[in-house]
């Protein structure tokens, strides 16, 4: 069984998809839902047998999915493209798509 942690708290928790990983989620969020719409991240095994030519065996993954459902599909990428996409994001390149303080107060609305 793996498991998802905020942070603060680390509750048993499965994906389908992708058994026995142990899921992280940004600390801003709860386990029992405010919010119950978190992108998660896990430490994925490493590559074997990837269909891109460019991800050789033994190439460290990391899988990313959604916190809604067990069942919510899982993506694999390599730990260097998510520096990649994480270091864009540090620099404000995503800042246009995040939700705004009214979608915020929504999205909690709905949640309760």
């Amino acid at each position: 069984m793996g498991t998802i942690s905020n942070g603060k708290t680390t509750k048993a928790y499965e994906n389908e998809q992708a058994p026995g990983l142990d899921w992280r989620k940004a600390s801003r969020t709860d386990l029992d839902p405010i919010l119950k719409d978190c992108v998660i991240l896990a430490a994925a095994p490493d590559a074997t047998g990837h269909p891109h030519p460019h991800v050789p065996d033994g190439t460290r993954m990391v899988a990313l999915s959604d916190d809604k459902d067990p069942g919510s599909p899982v993506l694999y990428f390599t730990r260097a493209e998510l520096r990649k996409f994480l270091e864009g994001a540090k620099a404000g390149e995503f800042d246009d798509l995040m939700a705004t303080d009214e979608e915020l107060q929504q999205a909690a609305a709905v949640a309760v």
